[in-house]
């Protein structure tokens, strides 16, 4: 499958709205130009035995933009040959995730189990032309013969020419009667296989009389118990492409070694000439983008699911608060190249916060809170303080927000001995509220047996409602805060990298990456604040919590029991670094 994909950020990567680089385009120009092709189709080839993650993403926007900036169609075609590892929930993950990212094959769904009884015909042909044979070696016998490559003195890679299985030259007719009964499940699994016939000595190990066919006596989600054997990716791939009329098969740079045989299959059936272009996978700092990793990840509880919002699977971001045009804005931002490359994960998150910079509304939230007393305030009195929605979009408007003599203020935003340049509450100091008033610290209480400060005082002036400032009086410190009396309880959950490690993947001998999981990617904050105006926030809703960062409303929530996901901090590092640069 055009697994993960990688990219560049190199300034000569990218082309049309950053979603296919010019290499790939201008491939495609020629060969319509040329009349290798009269029309464009692509595919994107997910096999279901996970769900979609970002580097899926990647390569299948590829697929799709390409094929639409030329006219032509895109096919979401699940290559499922592996029924050990597959099943219906995965094929309906991916559809839905395809589909929310925009890219809509909906009228174009298929699927390669659709096509055995056809792989079985052209497997026959191959036998019948002499260039198939049905093996009895071992896997690990498979291997032994097929030879290993080697680093020689100089580090150079020497492949040393393999060993022709003993059965390679059985007959047509004995190949047939064998590779019928091996469909019959005659034999038991692994017991026989089904070989292309091509060359022991081939400097590329891939050519080495690869397998076609095995038996595998495993139900299939679609099929069922009717078949006991299964193509192999190889050939499943070049046949499943020939049948749907795919003119160009773009996948990850890992297929280039497998071209020559996909080539190979192509030619020996007579099927369909696709053409296959490679392009190298997408890597992002801090991340595993490995659907056998991933899957390790959920299988050992190290994450709550495929939609964990520490994942990088498409369930994942989007439940972290990440949006569809942050996600096509990184991709087209990184654009591609044929050699791999590390992204820094702080580039996605930048977009993210540019996208939700124009659209999350703003609302107030205390994390961590600390009682905050207006010891001269009218007792009982509620004010209503005019509050911007959005300070991007004017069409946003203003809401109300209660303000009372008591309040929740951010635990860190008090200091009993305020370090060096701290502009925010301390005994003697003034700082505003935010939309509100000014406030001068006058005092505070502390718990006696713990020295833990239970709450804060202070007295208001109320010539500074909403932002005035008689006799020119000005603060250094603004700070946020809900009312006491008004404010909803909820539940927030930050999160940060899932791996400390710039590289997880790269781990010393000896080490489970396992263990490099950062233990402090998730943190749960159960006593948490916020204006009352989020009690109608539905799952998948973002804000920006002032001064703390974007959040989204977790799938997890209830009525009375909201609870909400930091999908990214305010702090924009990669912002500055663009900026340094340029």
């Amino acid at each position: 499958m055009n697994d993960e994909v990688t990219n560049s950020d190199t300034p000569e990567a990218g082309g049309t709205g950053g979603h296919g680089a010019d290499f790939i385009r201008e491939a495609v120009a020629e060969d319509l130009r040329t009349g290798r092709f009269s029309y464009v189709r692509t595919r994107l080839p997910p096999e279901p035995n996970g769900w979609m993650h970002i580097g899926h993403a990647k390569a299948f926007s590829i697929d799709y933009f390409v094929a639409k900036d030329f006219g032509g169609t895109c096919n979401l075609r699940f290559d499922d040959t592996n029924p050990a590892k597959e099943d219906m929930s995965f094929v309906e993950a991916i559809q839905r995730d395809t589909l929310w990212l925009g890219l809509d094959c909906r009228d174009r769904v298929l699927f390669a189990s659709d096509y055995y009884e056809l792989m079985y015909g052209h497997a026959v042909k191959l036998i019948e032309k002499g260039v198939a044979y049905v093996d009895d070696l071992s896997e690990e016998e498979t291997r032994e013969y097929r030879g290993t490559a080697v680093p020689d003195k100089n580090n150079i890679t020497l492949t040393p020419p393999g060993r022709n299985s003993p059965y390679r030259d059985r007959t047509v007719a004995e190949n047939l009667d064998l590779f019928a009964r091996m469909r019959a499940g005659e034999f038991a699994d692994g017991e026989k296989t089904l070989r292309a016939k091509i060359d022991m000595a081939h400097p590329n190990l891939v050519m080495r009389d690869p397998v076609m066919y095995r038996i595998k006596r495993e139900p299939h989600y679609r099929t069922g118990d009717a078949w006991c054997i299964y193509p192999m990716y190889d050939f499943q791939e070049a046949i499943s492409d020939a049948v749907e009329g795919v003119t160009h098969s773009l996948c990850s740079l890992e297929y280039e070694i497998h071209r020559p045989l996909y080539e190979w299959f192509i030619r020996e059936t007579g099927v369909f000439p696709s053409r296959q272009i490679e392009f190298a996978r997408l890597n992002i700092s801090h991340t595993v983008l490995s659907k056998r990793w991933l899957l390790r990840l959920v299988q050992d509880g190290v994450v709550s699911g495929w939609d964990d919002p520490r994942m990088p699977t498409i369930a994942g971001l989007r439940r972290r608060g990440y949006t569809p045009e942050a996600i096509q804005d990184f991709l087209g931002r990184i654009g591609i190249a044929k050699t791999d490359s590390l992204v820094d994960i702080q580039l996605l998150e930048h977009c993210l916060r540019e996208d939700l910079n124009r659209r999350a509304p703003r609302v107030m939230a205390v994390q961590k809170p600390l009682r905050l007393v207006i010891e001269n305030w009218p007792e009982g009195s509620v004010d209503e303080l005019e509050a911007v929605n959005n300070p991007e979009d004017a069409s946003a408007g203003t809401r109300k927000v209660p303000f009372s003599g008591e309040l929740w203020i951010e635990r860190d935003d008090f200091a009993e001995v305020p370090p060096p340049k701290y502009f925010r509450l301390y005994p003697g100091n003034s700082v505003r509220l935010r939309y509100g008033y000014i406030v001068t610290c006058t005092g505070f209480d502390k718990d006696p047996a713990t020295g833990e400060i239970t709450a804060v005082r202070c007295s208001y002036d109320p010539a500074t409602r909403g932002g005035n400032a008689p006799d020119n009086r000005k603060v250094k410190g603004t700070i946020h805060w809900v009312s006491a009396a008004r404010a909803l309880p909820v539940e927030i959950r930050l999160f940060d990298k899932l791996f400390a490690a710039e590289r997880p993947m790269d781990v010393p001998a000896g080490v489970d990456w396992v263990a490099t999981v950062n233990p402090d990617s998730r943190e749960v904050l159960s006593g948490a604040f916020a204006e009352p105006s989020l009690a109608t926030a539905e799952p998948g809703d973002s804000f920006q919590f002032e001064r703390l960062g974007y959040f989204c409303c977790d799938a997890d929530s209830r009525p009375g029991a909201l609870v909400f996901n930091r999908s990214v901090s305010l702090r924009d590092t990669w912002a500055k670094i663009e900026k340094k640069q340029s």
